[in-house]
Formats: structure tokens, sequence, C-alpha cells
């Protein structure tokens, strides 16, 4: 599988040690940035850029996944949800990170490499990558019905206001 990941400065170092663990396991990774320590940098164009190229991969065929760090990850995730086709979910634990692909299909993951161990920032990387979307009806209507807000601005049978 295809491996994105993005960080800003909080999260550089815990970022080599996530890109050779997951390529340790037989991913390919793919970095987009930063390259170094720059204390003022920003994270959304690397986050952007990381959601960008799995969205690509997936609209190819190719299977591909996100994973982007910032000090909480919330801004991380924010960013990489900017790019259409991508659902990128906050995570916290191993439940999350589980959740996140069974009910939501979530193609990118955010964590706060202020806020978690490396141990347990590679557990939750591990849980997300190996967990398969199973495809339930509902989750996938759901996920079908977000898609659709996210081009036409409505939802069909339901009301947007």
């Amino acid at each position: 599988m295809r491996i994105h990941v993005a960080t800003d400065h909080a999260g550089l170092e815990f970022s080599r040690t996530v890109r050779e663990h997951v390529a340790a396991q037989g991913h390919e990774v793919h970095d987009h940035g930063p390259q170094q320590y720059d204390a003022l940098d920003d994270y959304p164009s690397f986050c952007i850029n990381a959601a960008r190229a799995v969205a690509r991969d997936q609209a190819a065929g190719i299977e591909a996944l996100g994973i982007v760090f910032g000090g909480s990850g919330n801004g991380e995730q924010i960013a990489a949800n900017k790019v259409q086709g991508i659902r990128a979910a906050l995570v916290w634990s191993e439940a999350t990170a589980q959740l996140a692909r069974e009910h939501n299909d979530a193609n990118v993951i955010a964590i706060g490499a202020r806020q978690h161990t490396v141990d347990q920032a590679l557990r939750f990387i591990d849980v997300f990558v190996s967990t398969p979307f199973p495809g339930d009806e509902r989750h996938a209507r759901r996920i079908a019905q977000l898609a659709e807000y996210e081009t036409t601005g409505a939802i069909a049978g339901h009301e947007i206001v």
C-alpha cells in the first residue's frame, strides 16, 4: 500500500519514525514535508499535498492512505479535509483508528504528535492501516451523502439549511 505522510515542525521527528516504521512493514512511503525543522512553517500545504496524493492514488485505483501530524492534529485534519474525496479523522486511540476505517472509510488520519507517545501513535497507525472498510450499507450510505454534499452542496432527500 502507498502511504502519504505530512507534518509540520511539531511532528517532524515523530514523522521520521513513522515513515521508517511504515516502510519496514512493506508499504511504499511518500513524504510530503517538511524536509527540515522550521518553527515558523505552515502545515496546510504539507497536509493538503499529502491528501491530494491520496485522492489521486485512490482515483487511479492505487491502494493508498495518508497520515498527517502536528502538535494536536486538529489543524492537519482540517487541512486534509479540504481536499475533495478525503475523509480525514483525528485519531487519539486504537478504537478511534479502527472506527475511522470501519464506519467512515477514512483515508487519512491525523495524530497529535504532542499528545501521544511514539509507541501509542505507531499502534494507532498499525490499526488504521490494517483495518479494512467492511462496506456496511448504513456506513456506505452516509459516506455517499458526504460525497454528494461535497460536490453538490445538497443531500437528496435530506434538508440542508
